[in-house]
């Protein structure tokens, strides 16, 4: 009950000041009667009473502990305080909160990426018993892939099926994209291949009708339906409730829906969400034989991921996995490979990991970026802090004498050290709730920015506790970083020296030293955010001007593919013939020609090739493309020997291609390969096929920015086996390629097989550098704020520094010196600063520089250049934050100064 009394009274504070205040009155009068009975003046009694009962601030505050829960009552008032303090300077409280916002929000948009990618579980039943099966160490294999994780085939996934005993069950899943579009331009949604007992795994069931039949496994399954995503339901259905009496169409076969997935599944992979689920005999009933990948042994598609039966860990399965590896691959050896690659093959040994975070496709490539990120928004944060402790530490100065009467009547140096504290939490707070709000907003441009156009990067909207906790931790730890010294420092200063001013006095030593050590430390933090912005961007430049062999500015890739009805090989043939002359006939088109695999597109093909005659040490591994005639002038590949493709490369003659310079120096060891010849092995019983070199060109990239020169060679397009239903026309054009692409719709219009899909070729090879860009542009503009925080910090340090000395300025300019002295006085002391953070800067980014190097690209973390440039660009932009300052200090009327004092 009393408790209860306590809390109440938290609530009734001017009541209850009135109540003590009537209270010690009382008690005061009291003794003045007392002692007026006993003969004193009733003037001297009031003084005695006065004096014997002490201070009344003490008594009020030692009667209101024993009413009220003391802390919680005093922390209100400090709250109080804290927002009188920030109302009454409004410049610096916003200074304050925006300073910490954009470090803050910086932390948390990046923070939310990693959350999304790395540390959030799978939205599964009990996701810590889901396990991966993985491959280890180098891991043959030859085929056609289609995944972007570790991949199996159809055969491999039926022998662990019937061999493992680690898991409960086991389950396939693999991507792809439908083309939801009957005619005209493709229209895609991602697709995701799951087998029949995917609930059983993962515990999720849809919540809108029923999951696969159980021979959706099963080439030749009957009636098999597809389930829909959550967000796909809502976007193209309007959420529905009767979509699963509807059908939909996938690359022109209908299919019904079976129901929908919710809200909070994805998928199995952190970042990417899929808009069609389907069981894995659709990929069969796609195919043109009705067999498709599931019939292929060389077709590599499939993810595996179990659900661990009791007793059994990841550690225990993988080496489950490991005993069974030979069995394995001894079982399912495709009869297309040869005995040296069968041998190979049988060597393979698979393992077991985690699955609990999901399969890592988009976290090997963005985690250890994200993770450098945070830790650079960690020192951009230092930076911020730091500035605010500074200007913590002026406004400590100017409220000295408040301090010191607040001292003077009996507060203690733990109580004002406790309201400064207060009050730097509530900056802290405000900047992170605004910091917080910044972060979210970033965080889904970072989002957008990722985005690579063919599989939307999803991550979980709003925030979780995992967030909300690195919020509030960033504010307690930003309160204690800028909030603690200027505390301390006003707990230490004497009351006698504040009330004389204390300019001189060991404790304004004490100050300035810690100032100076903050500025230098924000010296030394934003050197080392310099430098490695200039390393990601100098490597991005370095990665975008190597050169490519290619020419892409102006090229419109339109992929173009065969729909219902199907058609034949020679009918294929004919109407991507009749496509492309009509194409290189429109308006400003300098050039047009047909590819299998654009370049930069990651998909390819390659094989091992030996000289028609004899054997290299070890075969040739060579990438191959198939393409039309007028495929290198329009690329802008220079023809070094021999000729190009013509329409006389027909089927039927001899097997020719044009190779590279690296071909030729791989198989043939340089010089002129026109009129040599290589070989391809064929599948086992099979004969070679030989090619006869017709042409030799420059050196291209394949399938990246970064890759070394690859071994390539181009094939005829109507030399293949089968003419394919798939063509990518790549089309130069002097026009807008908007107006290219409209033109491109007008002459598929007469082609109702043929549909299209557009990208620009600069776009595809911009997405093969993503990451790179998102460390270039972010560390730069990290590192842009950091030198506008420490910037601001050295200048306030230098004027706080010229207002302090004021009257040392004046007598030494009335004593003789010039203003040049001044002002070299001023800069030399912010020099000294500047020169002690550089060289702690540059000890740390040596240091730490080494963890970047993964990422940069013919450049080395301590690159002298980029140590250069950075305590370059450092000391120009210090040296102009310390000219006015000293500027100021030249100017200084020594006449005024020392009549003011």
């Amino acid at each position: 009950m009393a408790l209860i009394h306590r809390l109440r009274n938290v609530f009734r504070n001017d009541a209850l000041t009135r109540e003590i205040e009537e209270e010690i009155a009382f008690h005061i009068a009291e003794r003045v009667d007392s002692l007026v009975e006993a003969g004193v003046p009733r003037q001297r009694a009031r003084r005695e009473a006065l004096r014997a009962f002490g201070s009344l601030a003490n008594q009020k505050e030692r009667t209101r502990d024993m009413n009220v829960t003391a802390w919680l009552d005093s922390a209100w008032a400090d709250l109080r305080q804290a927002g009188r303090q920030m109302r009454r300077a409004p410049g610096f409280t916003a200074v304050a909160i925006l300073s910490l916002a954009l470090g803050a929000g910086a932390n948390s948009a990046i923070f939310q990426l990693v959350d999304g990618i790395r540390l959030q579980s799978l939205p599964v039943r009990d996701p810590a018993r889901l396990a991966f099966v993985d491959s280890q160490g180098d891991f043959y294999s030859r085929g056609t892939y289609n995944a972007r994780n570790r991949a199996f085939t159809y055969a491999l996934y039926e022998q662990i099926q019937a061999r493992q005993r680690a898991f409960e069950s086991i389950m396939a899943m693999g991507n792809t994209r439908f083309n939801l579009s009957l005619a005209g331009e493709a229209r895609y949604a991602d697709g995701l291949y799951l087998s029949a007992n995917f609930a059983e795994v993962l515990g999720v069931a849809p919540f809108i009708g029923s999951g696969f039949a159980a021979d959706g496994d099963r080439i030749g399954c009957k009636t098999p339906g597809v389930l829909l995503d959550y967000a796909f339901w809502q976007r193209e259905y309007g959420g529905a409730a009767n979509v699963t009496s509807r059908e939909i169409r996938l690359d022109s076969r209908a299919f019904p829906i079976l129901g929908v997935m919710p809200r909070a599944f994805y998928g199995l992979e952190p970042g990417r969400r899929f808009d069609v689920a389907a069981p894995l005999c659709i990929s069969a009933i796609l195919s043109e034989d009705g067999n498709g990948r599931m019939a292929s042994p060389t077709w590599w598609w499939l993810g595996l991921v179990g659900r661990l039966a009791p007793g059994w860990t990841p550690q225990r399965a993988a080496a489950h996995f490991g005993e069974m590896s030979p069995g394995l691959f001894a079982e399912t050896v495709p009869p297309e490979y040869r005995p040296d690659s069968a041998q190979r093959y049988r060597k393979n040994r698979l393992t077991v990991v985690s699955g609990e975070g999901g399969l890592p496709s988009i976290r090997k490539s963005y985690e250890s970026p994200l993770w450098m990120l945070l830790a650079l928004t960690a020192l951009v944060l230092l930076i911020a802090c730091a500035n605010l402790a500074n200007l913590l530490l002026a406004r400590a100065s100017v409220r000295a004498r408040e301090f010191a009467v607040r001292t003077a009547i009996g507060a203690s140096r733990l109580r004002l050290a406790r309201q400064l504290i207060t009050e730097s939490l509530a900056l802290a707070t405000a900047g992170s709730v605004a910091g917080a709000a910044i972060g979210h907003v970033l965080s889904r441009s970072l989002v957008s920015f990722l985005d690579d156009g063919d599989s939307r990067l999803a991550l979980p909207p709003g925030l979780n506790w995992h967030v909300f906790a690195f919020t509030a931790g960033t504010a307690v730890i930003a309160c204690v970083l800028f909030g603690l010294a200027p505390a301390i420092q006003a707990a230490r200063r004497p009351p006698a020296g504040a009330m004389l001013g204390g300019r001189g006095t060991a404790a304004a030593g004490d100050r300035n030293r810690l100032r100076r050590g903050l500025v230098a430390s924000q010296i030394a933090l934003c050197l080392v955010l310099l430098v490695g912005a200039l390393l990601f961007t100098r490597s991005l430049g370095r990665l975008l001007s190597t050169g490519t062999g290619i020419k892409t500015e102006g090229v419109l890739v339109a992929s173009l593919f065969v729909s219902a009805p199907k058609l034949d090989a020679p009918q294929r043939q004919a109407a991507f013939e009749r496509v492309q002359q009509r194409v290189r006939a429109l308006p400003g088109v300098t050039g047009v020609a047909g590819t299998l695999f654009t370049p930069f597109s990651q998909s390819g093909w390659n094989d091992h090739v030996q000289p028609e005659r004899g054997k290299t040490a070890e075969p040739v591994l060579s990438f191959f493309n198939a393409v039309t005639p007028g495929y290198f002038a329009t690329m802008g590949t220079r023809l070094v020997a021999g000729r190009e493709f013509t329409e006389a490369d027909m089927a039927g003659v001899q097997r020719i291609a044009i190779v590279n310079r690296e071909f030729s120096k791989k198989l043939f060891g340089g010089g002129n390969p026109v009129g040599r010849s290589f070989r391809v092995e064929g599948p086992a019983g099979r004969p070679p096929t030989i090619y006869e070199v017709a042409g030799m060109v420059e050196n291209t990239k394949y399938n990246n920015l970064r890759e070394d020169f690859k071994a390539i060679a181009f094939l005829p397009v109507t030399q293949l086996d089968d003419f394919p239903d798939r063509l990518d026309f790549l089309v130069r054009s002097n026009l807008p390629l908007s107006g290219t692409i409209n033109g491109i719709r007008a002459v598929l219009e007469g082609e109702g097989a043929l549909q299209a899909e557009f990208q620009i070729l600069d776009i595809q090879v911009a997405r093969s550098v993503l990451r790179e860009r998102l460390m270039a542009n972010l560390s730069g503009a990290f590192g842009i704020l950091a030198a506008l925080l420490a910037t601001l910090g050295l200048y306030g340090v230098m004027s706080y520094t010229v207002a302090r000395r004021r009257n040392e300025i004046g007598v030494r300019m009335a004593l003789g010196a010039r203003r040049g002295d001044i002002s070299r006085l001023v800069l030399g002391e912010s020099a000294r600063l500047v020169m002690g953070g550089i060289a702690i800067g540059l000890a740390g980014a040596v240091a730490l520089s080494r963890y970047v190097k993964s990422i940069l690209y013919q450049l080395e973390p301590d690159d002298p250049v980029t140590l250069a440039l950075a305590v370059g660009l450092l000391a120009v932009t210090a040296a102009v934050a310390a000219w006015f300052p000293a500027r100021r200090a030249a100017r200084v009327d020594p006449a005024v100064v020392l009549r003011d004092d």
